[in-house]
């Protein structure tokens, strides 16, 4: 096989391997070797989740047509299909084309995102507003509508872990939401930069030192999220994760109600170690 067969056929299979990766749903679920996003519960995610959908139909388009003008060029143009190539160096008509083309494309990207950026930017009025704030290397959680409970979110270690916990992302205290509300986080940092990020509900937001950052969501479905700080903070970074009960709105006062009791008071307790959980703070029972 000589090669202008091999680079026709490399192209060929290129494009073949781009549409059938692009054509099956099941590769959007968070499973082992998947590819694409997470199965969005928030009603911010399920608008992130179409526009990647738009923007993939967009991309494998101009990939299709990209690696098939290649191929007519290969074909037609190589030294043995056209030993005297021609001189022409311009064609007003086509620079204009290629020109314009790539501008309307833009402007067929630009506006739903837009839309998206402001849809999940503001909230008019929120049901309940939660206070996170991101320390090296644990999170804190406050609920200031539900009686100022407040605790801190660690890390469980593996050889601490219980049967239905996973590694690296299930934590002592999780952070518990009821499901179809309107939720409002307020970010923050009291130490360096971080990122609370939680990808089935399409959030990302940073949590800077001095400044507090707000966006909001709607969950969906109840269940168990899992996130974790995605803005390298320092040596215990891949140790802060994030995790989140969703349940319904009757067993979410239920949980306020043990929860004003469990986090009456808390009282830091620094150990002196070289665990990747240097100060843990201990929740008390008042008796």
């Amino acid at each position: 096989m000589d090669n202008m067969n091999i680079k026709f056929w490399s192209v060929l299979s290129a494009v073949a391997v781009t549409i059938m990766l692009a054509s099956f749903p099941a590769f959007a679920e968070a499973v082992d070797w998947g590819l694409g996003l997470q199965s969005s519960v928030t009603s911010s995610g399920d608008r992130i989740g179409n526009f990647h959908d738009m923007l993939m139909v967009i991309i494998t388009s101009i990939v299709i047509f990209v690696a098939v003008l290649l191929v007519i060029v290969m074909v037609r143009f190589n030294k043995k299909s056209n030993p005297k190539p021609s001189k022409v160096t311009h064609n007003v008509l086509l620079e204009i084309v290629w020109t314009i083309v790539p501008v309307v494309i833009l402007i067929i990207i630009s506006v739903p995102s837009f839309k998206i950026l402001y849809k999940n930017d503001r909230i008019v009025e929120p049901e309940m507003t939660i206070k996170i704030t991101g320390y090296q290397w644990y999170w804190g959680y406050e609920y200031p509508d539900n009686g100022g409970i407040s605790f801190n979110s660690y890390m469980v270690p593996t050889e601490e872990l219980k049967a239905d916990q996973k590694r690296l992302l299930s934590t002592d205290n999780v952070l518990v939401l009821p499901v179809d509300t309107d939720i409002s986080i307020l970010v923050t940092a009291s130490d360096v930069i971080h990122s609370w990020a939680v990808p089935s509900f399409g959030i990302k937001l940073d949590a800077v030192p001095g400044q507090v950052n707000e966006t909001w969501f709607r969950i969906d479905k109840v269940g168990v999220y899992y996130g974790q700080c995605s803005e390298i903070c320092g040596k215990n970074h891949a140790f802060m994760p994030i995790e989140i009960h969703a349940v319904s709105k009757e067993e979410f006062k239920q949980w306020v109600v043990k929860a004003k009791e469990e986090f009456a008071f808390n009282v830091f307790d620094i150990e002196k170690s070289n665990s990747v959980m240097p100060i843990k703070l201990t929740a008390l029972t008042n008796n």
